[in-house]
């Protein structure tokens, strides 16, 4: 366990830090709550729960996720991804569903830490995570609708089509001064970089149309009218739960898992680039898990890596996991003395902030460059989007990896074919033009598996009973599973039978170990199975001189 869950701030604290770092951490983990505040907030209130909620997971799960993370810089805490999800598990299961799913999700991931598959989930395939991301960030952006256009809407449909229906036939009530907040809160985020890059736009907005609203009495909604005052302490509470309903949360569990997995490693990857550094992945899923069980209780939400505020804490000079703690801590202090005013803050504003988050993390180069590639990263992508959009994130990405892995078969069971070639003309292949006649030469060109088993054994199989020695090939054959193993026994056994001498070259020992488990003994001579090829081809030599 200790080689798997090894916190890289309390290697770094063993090496030392240096009082010049430590300042510099300290200086960004400020910069990076005021970033995370607004953003906090907005989260929280688009997943429908109350601003409080985002604030307590960027606390106590950012603290937890960079004290014993392992990544020198994430930054942990609510993200946009989980709005869909978070949404939809309050709407079937209610606030006391979602803890017991994120909970459930926490242990999952710490499961998925302790049996190393840290580096496995950051192999899941380009197209179906581009494919809901941008699901997301569309869903996202059609939730906002309501409030951007300050529309009298008591509820929202959680169905994107219904959202839509409804959006239209309530256009004729409008309030404008929302519209005009909600498009003044975007061009503030993308033009208040040119005056300054310290002070994110977000907060700039949040500021000033904040006391806009409040100065010139703007009628518009606010945080207050639908949540009331905002909290300035904790609560602990334990969920009722009965253990017959566990299997209900099993899957929103797997996909807050997946899904905060993903990200997470996703962003500690990034930030490893930008800063020339190496997570420990295993490490970071434990982290992401214990922040995950224990947030939920005292009201968060589920939290995991923020590839944004982790790029804002490098930005400004944040290298180690003080950064993060300091983060924590500066949303904490907000919370208590300043959250007050934050009920003020205009839901219009929120909804534009929201927007901008919703393009950044839309995607939308990458998902036009995967249109112009292959045909099943396509429907990968596709399939992803629409199903995330229509259905349920969570149905998305089952068959979504479903999907990929089954597309990924059937495009290694192409190659294969392609690669199979029917019986060697030792007058046309130069490679082979000293083989007498009555001996075959065929090369397996990739591995033995399921996908290519049955149509490499049928080409084996036609091209060994018409000469006396067939030497088979395996230098490239990588591995061989059950599937292969028995196709070419099988083969082996019709080939015996008829009377063909058959011999292996090239067996790598991975390969031959899981012959031998096979007892593919039973059809194959050991002296029949070479190393290299010459020296089955003297063998088949002198076989051959024999049965003529």
């Amino acid at each position: 366990m200790n080689n798997i869950f090894k916190p890289i701030l309390f290697t770094i604290l063993k090496s030392g830090i240096e009082k010049k770092q430590i300042t510099n951490d300290v200086l960004s983990g400020i910069v990076v709550g005021i970033v995370a505040l607004p953003l906090a907030i907005a989260f929280a209130v688009a997943s429908g729960v109350s601003p409080e909620k985002g604030l307590i997971t960027a606390i106590i799960a950012g603290f937890l996720i960079s004290l014993l993370g392992g990544s020198r810089v994430q930054i942990g805490g609510p993200t946009g991804a989980f709005i869909v999800i978070v949404y939809g598990i309050i709407e079937q299961y209610g606030i006391n569903g979602l803890i017991i799913s994120t909970v459930l999700a926490g242990i999952l991931l710490i499961i998925f830490g302790v049996l190393k598959m840290g580096t496995l989930l950051k192999y899941f395939p380009h197209p179906l995570i581009v494919g809901f991301t941008s699901a997301i960030a569309v869903v996202i952006f059609s939730v906002q609708i309501k409030d951007a256009l300050g529309l009298p809407v008591s509820k929202v449909p959680s169905e994107f089509i219904d959202k839509w229906i409804l959006y239209f036939s309530e256009l004729k009530h409008i309030n404008f001064s929302a519209l005009i907040i909600t498009v003044v809160t975007i061009l503030i985020i993308k033009y208040s970089k040119k005056i300054t890059s310290k002070i994110p736009g977000s907060f700039i907005a949040i500021i000033l149309i904040t006391l806009s609203v409040q100065l010139f009495d703007i009628p518009v909604s606010t945080i207050e009218t639908f949540f009331g005052n905002i909290p300035d302490k904790f609560s602990f509470n334990i969920p009722s739960i009965h253990f017959y309903e566990i299997q209900n949360y099993l899957a929103p569990a797997l996909t807050i898992a997946l899904l905060g997995g993903i990200e997470s490693l996703l962003s500690a990857v990034v930030a490893d680039g930008m800063i020339s550094g190496k997570h420990r992945s295993n490490t970071e899923l434990i982290a992401q898990g214990i922040a995950n069980v224990i947030t939920p209780f005292f009201g968060g939400i589920p939290a995991t890596g923020a590839i944004a505020r982790t790029a804002t804490n490098i930005k400004n000079g944040g290298r180690t996991p003080v950064s993060g703690i300091v983060h924590s801590i500066t949303l904490l202090l907000i919370m208590l003395f300043l959250g007050q005013w934050a009920k003020l803050i205009p839901m219009s504003c929120l909804a534009g902030i929201l927007m901008v988050v919703a393009y950044n993390m839309s995607e939308w180069r990458s998902f036009r460059a995967i249109l112009k590639g292959s045909f099943f990263d396509i429907i990968v992508l596709l399939t992803t989007f629409f199903l995330t959009i229509l259905f349920d994130l969570t149905v998305a990405i089952e068959i979504g990896v479903v999907l990929s892995a089954v597309l990924f078969m059937k495009r290694m069971s192409d190659i294969s074919e392609k690669r199979i070639t029917n019986i060697i003309d030792t007058d046309l292949i130069e490679d082979y033009k000293n083989i007498p006649k009555g001996i075959a030469v065929y090369e397996i060109s990739g591995p033995l598996f399921f996908a290519s088993a049955k149509t490499y054994s049928e080409v084996i199989e036609e091209v060994g009973i018409k000469s006396n020695v067939l030497i088979i090939r395996m230098r490239h054959v990588s591995f061989i599973d059950q599937t292969g193993l028995h196709n070419l026994k099988e083969t082996l056994k019709i080939l015996k039978a008829k009377g063909v001498k058959v011999i292996l070259s090239g067996v790598n020992n991975d390969v031959m170990q899981d012959m031998k488990r096979c007892i593919i003994s039973r059809v194959l001579n050991s002296n029949h199975i070479f190393d290299s090829f010459e020296k089955a081809l003297e063998y088949a030599k002198t076989s051959n001189e024999t049965q003529l």
